[in-house]
């Protein structure tokens, strides 16, 4: 028997085929929601290192030059060697000194043997005066002429200390230990009074100098009451080659005038130097920990750039993510300090932002501001 199915049937069998296929299509459409770290964002004290630009100086730093002129006769130290106090550096050629000290000591001689004569003088005619042989105007006389000698006397002594001086001057001595530094004339140079034959420095320890801004500087005044003297700041360097210096400073003091055209206030801070690795006229960074009570942070690892802008993905109420720009006002080891964009209480996305896109709706899973901390720190 043949069997028939009516028109009826076939229609309905057509809708509920219809319909299982679109909910397929409807369910494959249809991205599945994933599950993602996120962060709220809050306020919290934070230290930020601020760097300063500085140069250092050594604590002593003198310019060796010539009392005397004459030709360079030896030199006994070479350039970056280590001196001591006293030791002998250049001689010059010292024979026209040593004949004028020669000359100086004769003068004298002949002075004191001039006094001993009117001296002489004067107690023969005293002995005449006291004879009335001779009028006591004499006596006055001879007393003037040993007055006379006297003078001459002084004026010889003083003669042979300059002829003296002068001599020892050919030897150039280091004022104090230190290093020397360039020196620009060799053995036999015609050495003119004045010229200068190298430099010393003392770089046991050095000066660090680097100017502040007027507002950071009131900041600095009012977070710390010891901020310059003995028990001042202390204060890290990094190096021109952005290595850490191991040893730590203290800010000394400052000046008393703020540059008119830059409205800053110049610092200057000491530091030691043991290994002799700083030297005159280097340059570094000092870095100053600033100490923010309400710093607003957002992690880097929330953060991506798109054309030189910094970008976040923040979860509204309904779990969909929005990319939205900010302004950083600077970086805080692995965070970033929010200037603008921002605001306390949002949820941003803190990790797998490379999986999602603008739109999308996830399974937010709330990260503490600890853990992430935490996190950060083992990195």
């Amino acid at each position: 028997m043949k069997k028939t199915v009516s028109l009826s049937t076939l229609l309905t069998c057509a809708m509920l085929v219809g319909c299982a296929t679109k909910d397929k299509e409807t369910n494959t459409d249809q991205p599945e929601k994933l599950k993602v770290p996120v962060v709220q964002l809050s306020q919290r004290p934070t230290t930020v290192q601020r760097d300063y630009v500085t140069t250092l100086e050594a604590v002593r730093n003198v310019e060796i030059r010539a009392r005397v002129s004459g030709f360079l006769e030896k030199i006994y130290v070479d350039e970056g060697q280590s001196v001591r106090q006293g030791q002998l550096l250049f001689s010059l050629n010292a024979a026209e000194y040593r004949v004028g000290l020669e000359k100086a000591q004769a003068t004298l001689r002949s002075a004191i043997a001039g006094a001993k004569t009117a001296e002489v003088e004067v107690d023969r005619v005293k002995l005449l005066v006291d004879k009335k042989i001779v009028s006591p105007s004499e006596l006055e006389l001879a007393k003037a002429k040993l007055d006379a000698a006297r003078a001459q006397i002084e004026e010889a002594q003083s003669a042979k200390s300059t002829a003296a001086l002068r001599l020892a001057h050919a030897s150039i001595r280091a004022p104090f230990d230190g290093v020397i530094n360039r020196i620009p004339y060799k053995i036999g140079s015609l050495i003119e009074e004045g010229a200068l034959l190298t430099e010393v420095s003392d770089i046991h320890e050095v000066f660090a100098y680097f100017d502040v801004s007027e507002k950071e500087y009131l900041g600095f005044l009012k977070k710390h009451r010891d901020l310059v003297g003995k028990n001042g700041q202390e204060v890290e360097m990094m190096l021109a080659d952005e290595t850490p210096y191991p040893q730590k400073g203290r800010i000394e003091t400052m000046e008393s005038v703020f540059e008119e055209e830059s409205g800053t206030i110049a610092f200057r801070a000491r530091f030691p130097n043991p290994q002799k690795l700083l030297k005159h006229g280097s340059s570094g960074k000092i870095r100053l920990p600033i100490v923010v009570s309400d710093a607003f942070l957002v992690p880097q690892k929330a953060v991506f750039e798109v054309l030189d802008k910094n970008y976040v993905y923040v979860v509204d109420a309904s779990n969909k993510v929005r990319s939205r720009s900010f302004v950083p006002q600077a970086r805080v080891g692995l965070n970033y300090i929010v200037r603008s964009g921002l605001k306390p209480g949002e949820r941003v996305v803190y990790e797998g932002i490379q999986n999602i896109r603008d739109g999308d709706q996830i399974i937010p899973q709330a990260l503490s501001a600890d853990s992430t901390r935490n996190d950060l720190a083992r990195q």
